[in-house]
């Protein structure tokens, strides 16, 4: 009901989140969860018992929480349910030297695609739930939203996979960083053309 000056009662006002705090996952292998967040975030246990843990990498008390719940199900593909989480690094160096630190402890991506507004890798943590780590490869969020609303996005909204080790090659010889997180053009593709796990 709008009052007499065309202002949304208090009850019809739509206030958006200020932030995600953090994500929940229930988990049978609950140590070598708790290992893998720690090494691909760099996350420190804010709290942790035989129960639940509690995962942190910034000034926010968790990011992600691990509850031990033993027995369940391994996951199969091609069931409803959480597909991945995201989390942006500053910077191309960043995302790369992570990737680097990450192969080098044996933990390899399923899925490195630049998808035109992020520059983006995959992986799958103990339990097969996906984790993305990207890049913004815009500065600012109105170019990476018109990039949304682009011809060429309508005609590939998936993006261009690469070679990780290629990027990072590149990188390393000074290619630009702005360059290198630029979005080749394929053109068309849809979701039948990748393997989106």
């Amino acid at each position: 009901m709008m009052s007499a000056n065309n202002e949304a009662t208090s009850s019809e006002r739509v206030v958006s989140p200020l932030k995600l705090a953090h994500f929940v996952l229930r988990t049978s292998k609950y140590e070598e969860m708790i290992a893998w967040y720690q090494n691909v975030l760099g996350a420190t246990p804010a709290f942790k018992n035989e129960i639940l843990t509690f995962l942190s990498y910034d000034d926010e008390h968790h990011r992600v929480a691990l509850i031990h719940i033993p027995d369940l199900r391994e996951q199969e593909d091609g069931h409803a349910g959480f597909h991945h989480a995201a989390f942006t690094y500053a910077t191309l160096r960043d995302l790369m030297d992570t990737y680097a630190r990450l192969r080098d402890m044996g933990i390899m991506p399923i899925f490195p695609i630049n998808h035109g507004p992020t520059t983006s890798i995959y992986y799958a943590d103990p339990d097969g739930n996906q984790i993305e780590l990207q890049v913004d490869n815009y500065a600012r969020i109105e170019d990476a939203t018109a990039f949304f609303y682009s011809e060429t996005f309508a005609e590939n909204p998936i993006g261009v996979e690469f070679d990780p080790e290629v990027l990072l090659e590149k990188l390393n010889a000074g290619e630009n960083e702005e360059t290198l997180k630029i979005r080749p053009d394929i053109g068309k593709r849809g979701l039948e053309a990748v393997k989106l796990r």
